[in-house]
């Protein structure tokens, strides 16, 4: 199996495949030359990306391109189905959070304080999206900003891997916690997919043997940085409108789409277990893990600690 790792997307991306080597060094040029262009289109630390640009037509209608248009429609579908958990409109309770640059430029210095007339948001209005397919146009809501940072990383990865897969038998792409795999190494029926654990990076928790598909991993414990003297993560609770306080580190989710997995492992680790048992109910292919803060890690499809 070869590899081949660089950055993008404020994450390590490991690329991963079988097969021919001057193939597989082929797909490794295709599959990154891919992935950073997305990035520059889909970023929202670019006032020139596609999304900048959709940000800031909000209240009319804006033409997007196939791909971006494709992206919001996933996100009022996962919006919905997750009951509002899962909510791109956080971007403006992000950047109070002090995440308004680059997560590298953000744990390098410490976030200014969040402001003492701050005071807490409206619902929220992303289910008001208007989209006309005909067109691919999209209008959002006047009031509202977008952020596609986790789901567009997991459309990237899954798109390098297929990408990936015309020069290799077996590929997978790994981008910071959103993991898509294709076909299975030589010899065997599965992969071995490492976990990571959220109280010590440097450790597993345990590994996971799993076929095609996705692994996505969403933790309160990896994106991290200070503002002022308060420790802030990533995740925005919706709800509260504010970096969610749950009672896991980390949950993983499989499942055979990217998409499903990467929103529902930040829902289930904003609504914890009671939305974790319900989401695993309605669609048995989730597999949803957790690890709780005193490092116990639980298997919610058999309601088992493991």
């Amino acid at each position: 199996m070869q590899s081949h790792q660089f950055r993008a997307m404020n994450s390590e991306i490991v690329l991963m495949a079988e097969g021919d080597p001057l193939s597989v060094f082929e797909g490794f040029e295709a599959a990154e030359s891919f992935i950073h262009t997305c990035e520059q289109r889909f970023t929202r630390f670019s006032d020139h990306s596609e999304l900048a640009r959709l940000n800031r037509s909000a209240g009319n209608w804006f033409q997007v391109s196939p791909d971006l248009f494709e992206l919001v429609s996933e996100s009022l579908y996962y919006f919905q189905k997750t009951r509002g958990l899962f909510d791109p409109s956080i971007l403006p309770d992000l950047k109070r959070a002090g995440y308004d640059r680059t997560l590298d430029e953000v744990q390098r210095f410490t976030a200014d304080p969040q402001p003492a007339d701050w005071s807490m948001g409206s619902s929220s209005t992303f289910g008001m999206i208007e989209l006309n397919a005909n067109t691919s146009s999209i209008r959002l809501p006047a009031d509202i900003q977008i952020d596609l940072g986790g789901i567009a990383k997991g459309w990237i990865a899954e798109r390098a891997a297929r990408l990936l897969n015309q020069y290799a038998s077996a590929c997978a792409v790994s981008a910071g916690g959103d993991m898509f795999l294709i076909g299975t190494p030589e010899g065997q029926d599965y992969w071995e997919v490492e976990l990571e654990d959220p109280r010590n990076p440097t450790e597993n928790i345990t590994i996971l043997r799993v076929g095609e598909g996705a692994v996505v991993t969403s933790s309160v414990a990896k994106r991290v940085w200070l503002q002022g003297t308060t420790s802030r993560h990533h995740l925005i609770d919706p709800r509260s409108h504010e970096p969610v306080e749950s009672d896991w580190l980390s949950v993983t989710v499989i499942a055979p789409q990217i998409l499903t997995a990467e929103t529902f492992a930040k829902a289930a680790l904003i609504g914890g277990e009671v939305f974790a048992r319900q989401a695993i109910a309605q669609d048995p292919s989730l597999t949803i893990l957790a690890v709780d803060r005193m490092g116990q890690f639980l298997d919610l499809h058999e309601g088992t600690l493991v």
